[in-house]
């Protein structure tokens, strides 16, 4: 599935290799990733696609980030930023022509994992004794694209304040229509963005109060954490301040269980209890029947 068009929507339908790669990236909350291509020398990125089909520049919400980290690759490179054909040795993917279903688009779009689509070789085939060349011209370009992303943007961690348990909450920046999530275990999350810009950051987790600071992000990655507020229950619902104790699901029949022995046991002993009282009396009176 495209952002514009349902494609191979049957999960039946994909390939092994295709099932298992879209489940590692849901598994695991990647920040940015690169498939290596040939037949043309350039750094492309979102998106890859037009809603009309048409050839023309069609940017992707973080459009800018994107582009840095392309000049990034490309500038790094032997010679990918003197390119003639690509101005600076990147390029949007609908600009140069549209594909849809590719890896580069689906990443973004459903696992807020930033892909660049790298073309490293004009030669589609090249031979085996190239090889060597063409790692050496990219080298420092992959090398310095890793290194930027670990030195850029934002990173930390979600807390809840209550117990202080992490938090998979997301996390989205105020005029980008892009959200990524923090991961379950740790509640750790790394957000790319251009540096020198100045950001609004927002924070949210369903039952918890929404948090968000605004930062000036310098040359450097920034650490900004977050602690939540659970939404408080309104004292005056006698139903949900019943359930505040959340108790889930297996647990609660079992307290329901537990209630409704202790009730019973709690009956016979009143019944007991009142049969053991009256019974002198019942002795007494048939005593003074006799005695007539």
């Amino acid at each position: 599935m495209t952002q514009f068009f349902h494609m191979n929507d049957d999960p039946g339908a994909h390939q092994p290799e295709t099932k298992a790669i879209m489940r590692w990236l849901e598994e695991i909350r990647f920040t940015a990733s690169a498939s290596l291509h040939g037949g043309a020398l350039v750094a492309n990125y979102p998106w890859d696609g037009t809603e009309n089909k048409k050839k023309y520049y069609y940017g992707c919400p973080d459009d800018e980030t994107f582009k840095y980290m392309a000049s990034i690759y490309s500038r790094s490179h032997h010679n990918m930023s003197l390119s003639e054909e690509f101005p600076g040795g990147i390029t949007n993917g609908a600009y140069w022509y549209p594909i849809y279903g590719g890896m580069q688009d689906w990443n973004y779009l459903h696992a807020g994992c930033f892909e660049l689509t790298l073309e490293i070789s004009d030669d589609k085939w090249p031979n085996a004794s190239e090889l060597p060349t063409l790692f050496e011209y990219n080298k420092m370009s992959m090398l310095n694209l890793v290194a930027s992303l670990v030195k850029t943007g934002i990173h930390g961690r979600i807390f809840s304040s209550d117990e202080g348990k992490p938090l998979s909450a997301s996390i989205a920046i105020k005029g980008l229509n892009s959200t990524i999530h923090a991961r379950e275990t740790l509640a750790d999350y790394h957000r790319l963005l251009v540096p020198g810009g100045k950001y609004e950051v927002i924070a949210t987790m369903p039952g918890y109060k929404s948090r968000s600071t605004s930062i000036m992000l310098g040359e450097e990655a920034m650490t900004v954490d977050f602690v939540m507020d659970p939404v408080i229950t309104p004292i005056n619902s006698f139903l949900q301040r019943g359930w505040s104790c959340s108790l889930p699901g297996p647990h609660l029949e079992v307290f329901f269980i537990l209630v409704l022995v202790l009730v019973s046991v709690f009956l016979c002993f009143l019944l007991k209890r009142r049969v053991v009282l009256n019974y002198p009396k019942q002795r007494q009176a048939k005593r003074s029947v006799l005695g007539v």
